[in-house]
């Protein structure tokens, strides 16, 4: 099993190379169980989708299998002068639709564990994701959320939905929570501080978000989400700095320990992303989450050790439950 990623990813985000070496070990174990979790690679017709699909087999983190037409995959790895000889191909016709349908009947039926996008259009996965005859649809809407190593916190930090809910009403971030806090349980935190962020600390009528954040925190103290500790509406500095919440005068068990940030809408989300991605220097790990298998969203900016952290996400949040 080789190092999964280099020097200055280990000094500069040290969280999430632990995060790493957890799916390792938990894969090697499954390795020796015949139990290797299988990744189903979706329409992986570039370079960048076909070195993660390497790097995850070299990693040992689980067993990826490429999911698209044949021909296509191959030009792509000649163009990149890639061999990808250790690869599994399950052939589909040509195009990103087809794959994508192939991919979610594979999950359906238990072949693949969790799927990963390729080099197709998020919307041609996640229309056969949600699909609702075909799909992995599962009791709860689906949603997204990111798991963030920064530099200037103390832990790793998730921030849910940044990228698939754009204006969700209360019923639909009670199910983003809930997806968030399952997947923080199964990651060995029982018991999550959630920060309900909005713009302000305090509920206004004028502003809708901190009614839902009364609601949630409300829905929290009667068992919603058990284990979980929900407190708000907050601010983003005083979610984030204990000291804000001081100078505030905010008495809060989450301020500045929260494990993850319920945002209030996808603009929001998606904005303090890509702020503590491009500017606070953070690296991230991000799974669709309320679906019948985890699905990793990559972009084409991504770093490879997004793309591997999100992959050992997948993994872990899988648990032993995984296919051979």
């Amino acid at each position: 099993m080789s190092e999964v990623h280099a020097a200055g990813d280990v000094v500069a985000h040290p969280r999430l190379a632990a995060l790493l070496k957890r799916a390792q070990a938990q894969a090697q174990a499954q390795r020796q169980a015949s139990r290797l979790p299988v990744l189903g690679l979706v329409h992986p017709g570039d370079s960048l989708a076909l070195q993660a699909a390497l790097a995850v087999h070299q990693a040992g983190i689980a067993r990826p299998i490429l999911i698209g037409a044949r021909d296509e995959i191959q030009r792509a790895a000649e163009a990149a002068r890639l061999d990808i000889t250790a690869l599994q191909i399950e052939a589909t016709a040509t195009g990103g639709p087809a794959a994508a349908k192939r991919a979610v009947a594979m999950a359906r039926d238990g072949t693949v564990a969790m799927l990963m996008k390729g080099s197709l259009h998020t919307d041609e996965l996640m229309s056969a994701v949600v699909d609702k005859a075909l799909g992995l649809r599962g009791s709860r809407r689906i949603s997204h959320a990111f798991l963030f190593d920064l530099p200037r916190y103390h832990k790793l930090l998730a921030l849910a939905d940044c990228v698939v809910n754009i204006a969700p009403d209360i019923e639909t971030k009670r199910d983003i929570l809930a997806n968030a806090v399952e997947l923080l349980q199964k990651l060995g935190t029982p018991a999550p501080k959630v920060a309900i962020v909005t713009a302000v600390e305090t509920v206004s009528p004028h502003i809708p978000a901190t009614l839902d954040a009364q609601a949630l925190v409300q829905a929290a103290s009667q068992g919603a989400w058990p284990g979980a500790v929900v407190e708000g509406p907050f601010g983003f500095d005083n979610a984030f700095s204990a000291e804000a919440a001081r100078i505030k005068r905010i008495e809060s068990k989450v301020a500045g320990d929260a494990d993850l940030m319920l945002m209030p809408d996808l603009n929001a989300g998606n904005m303090l992303y890509k702020s503590f991605v491009y500017a606070a220097g953070a690296e991230c790990a991000g799974l669709v989450l309320g679906a019948k298998v985890p699905v990793v969203l990559t972009s084409r900016a991504d770093s490879q050790m997004a793309r591997l952290a999100s992959v050992a996400l997948g993994v872990l949040s899988v648990g032993s439950q995984d296919t051979v």
